[in-house]
């Protein structure tokens, strides 16, 4: 059966922006994902849902695919593993630290609080386990095959293993790879004699998560074992303080939120983090984020006593100098 179109799968057009395709990928992932939906097509359709997201979020794949079609995936060296990522990776979700709306707050911290244990792939039957390790700077350097290894977010906090589809001389064979626990986005892992007898080296690309993210900021280089998430809070669960509902790798659990809690501070849930292969733990780190109420929900009496509290409190920008400088 011919593939569909990967813009039909995701219900978006061919002119559709980034945060276009990334909104649509997250609404479905979540419908199909099958931890939460148990219809007998689910893992069908997530799938197809993630390979259409792994082409049109890759500004350089979705360019192939618009000009190829998927005749693009066949171009690609390493037939779904090989040099520069070609062909499709699966991932549990690739929101990463996208800022959570309220609407879905609920459903998606349902979604994942159950589902956080593994993030372990199968490889089918006949398949042979390979070792593989972190390089070492002081590794001798010999002639190895380079190739990008996908794999989900939870796989790289929690270790296991992860099949790799290999290419080599028109034939294709499957490798297990045992999978570091801790390791980050961009390491590389070495399997010996692998490749025909030459050892195989696997940069690893690290999906990610629709809650939790292992940087503060995006960037290279900069993922160590803290977790970070971005908690929405409500005008009176900041202002009057709360016990909100946190997932955590090892499931969810009860936060206290100060009185007069303001948007941006972090709070910090220790050994809740990563533990790396060595048994060191990192911290999660909670940021509150405040949503105000949309200004058409308020009733006219609503929104004249939010004025009147408002100017009961302190001016807001009384640090703020005044007149020109």
């Amino acid at each position: 059966m011919a593939k569909r179109d990967y813009y039909d799968v995701l219900g978006v057009t061919k002119s559709a922006s980034a945060d276009d395709i990334r909104r649509a990928y997250r609404k479905l992932a979540r419908q199909y994902h099958p931890d939460v939906n148990k219809s007998p097509d689910a893992q069908k359709k997530f799938t197809e849902v993630q390979e259409a997201y792994d082409v049109l979020s890759d500004a350089a794949k979705r360019k192939a695919y618009d000009q190829f079609g998927h005749a693009a995936e066949s171009r690609a060296a390493g037939g779904g593993g090989g040099p520069g990522g070609g062909g499709p990776h699966y991932q549990w979700s690739t929101t990463g630290g996208a800022r959570v709306d309220m609407d879905d707050l609920g459903s998606m911290f349902d979604a994942f609080f159950g589902g956080m244990g593994g993030g372990r792939s199968q490889a089918g039957r006949g398949t042979r386990a390979r070792r593989a390790r972190p390089m070492e700077p002081e590794d001798e350097p010999q002639p190895a095959a380079e190739y990008d290894l996908s794999i989900t977010f939870m796989t790289a906090v929690k270790g296991g293993k992860e099949p790799f589809r290999l290419e080599q001389d028109g034939k294709t064979r499957t490798i297990e790879v045992n999978v570091p626990k801790g390791v980050v986005d961009g390491a590389k892992l070495r399997v010996r004699g692998a490749a025909g007898g030459a050892d195989l080296i696997l940069r690893v690309r690290v999906g990610e998560h629709p809650v939790f993210r292992r940087t503060e900021v995006k960037g290279v280089g900069n993922q160590g074992l803290d977790l970070y998430l971005d908690l929405p809070l409500n005008l009176a669960e900041a202002t009057l303080g709360a016990t909100i509902p946190v997932p955590t790798l090892e499931g969810q659990v009860e936060l206290t939120i100060p009185e007069g809690t303001p948007s941006g501070r972090k709070l910090r849930l220790k050994g809740k983090g990563i533990e790396d292969a060595q048994g060191k733990k990192g911290d999660l780190y909670v940021i509150t984020r405040i949503v105000p109420p949309r200004g058409g929900e308020l009733s006219s009496e609503e929104a004249e006593a939010l004025r009147r509290l408002c100017a009961r409190t302190a001016d807001v920008r009384q640090d703020w100098p005044h007149g020109r400088n």
